[in-house]
């Protein structure tokens, strides 16, 4: 999958032919697809689609990618990305007896080491706490917090290094609708102020109207690659989860059709 890299004006991932088999499944299907640079792409589908095993193979922690993959102009995975790429898994990944700032600090600590990064990493852990709204609870115990809190813990440490590239793999399961109204204005801040590209799973409909673009999966593969008003356009639906509903059954009727064609 190693790849020259690529001109500025590619998109921030680019996949062609992507495919991941687990055993004998096959967990996505020769997936073609641009995420465009400095935009929230959402990645939409019901649970077990392919959502997150898509976005370990974006954050180069999936085993057995077979296609291209490019992110940030270098193949998944590269060496290069580790600073430029903020992942945020479903479950939090932080120390619960260590505070907000002892996380931030040791994990700053392992994207920057040595003494002469010292000053750039307090003002990165201080930047990312303040972003996520925990600058009262930055000396609390990450163990006292609440789910909805530990969350955008997880999602500072991955604001630590300014990534070019966002993934969050489902961040606003289970949080209350005004956390959620949040997290979303700071997806937005980070696409429009900073630049970044955020591609942001849900299983949520109605979080889709909130990104530029979506990608819209079910059973491994791409059922429409479109702006949210594009898709209701072009279903002739009033929301996006009619669009992918329609679209769902359009799919299902296509395979009904291939299995009699076969049988004949």
């Amino acid at each position: 999958m190693m790849n020259s890299l690529r001109t500025t004006d590619a998109g921030a991932v680019e996949a062609r032919a992507l495919t991941v088999v687990r055993g004998d499944r096959t967990v996505l299907r020769g997936l073609d697809f641009t995420v465009e640079p400095g935009r929230i792409t959402g990645l939409l589908g019901p649970s077990g689609c392919g959502k997150s095993t898509l976005m370990r193979a974006v954050v180069g922690t999936q085993a057995k990618v077979a296609g291209t993959l490019d992110v940030l102009g270098r193949p998944a995975g590269h060496p290069s990305l580790r600073a430029r790429v903020g992942y945020v898994t479903q479950a939090p990944s932080v120390y619960t007896d260590l505070t907000v700032r002892q996380n931030l600090d040791y994990f700053a600590a392992v994207l920057h080491p040595g003494r002469a990064h010292r000053t750039a990493r307090t003002e990165a852990v201080a930047r990312a706490i303040a972003d996520v709204d925990l600058t009262s609870h930055a000396d609390a115990l990450a163990g006292t917090l609440s789910g909805g809190q530990l969350s955008r813990v997880s999602l500072a440490v991955a604001l630590l290094g300014t990534p070019g590239l966002l993934v969050l793999d489902e961040p606003t399961v289970g949080l209350d609708p005004v956390l959620r109204r949040d997290l979303w204005d700071l997806f937005h801040t980070l696409a429009a102020d900073r630049g970044t590209t955020v591609l942001v799973s849900s299983h949520v409909m109605d979080e889709a109207e909130r990104c530029h673009r979506l990608l819209l999966m079910r059973g491994g593969a791409i059922l429409a690659d479109d702006t949210p008003d594009g898709l209701r356009t072009r279903t002739g639906s009033a929301t996006v989860e009619e669009a992918f509903l329609h679209l769902v059954d359009e799919a299902a009727a296509d395979e009904a059709d291939a299995r009699q064609e076969t049988t004949r």
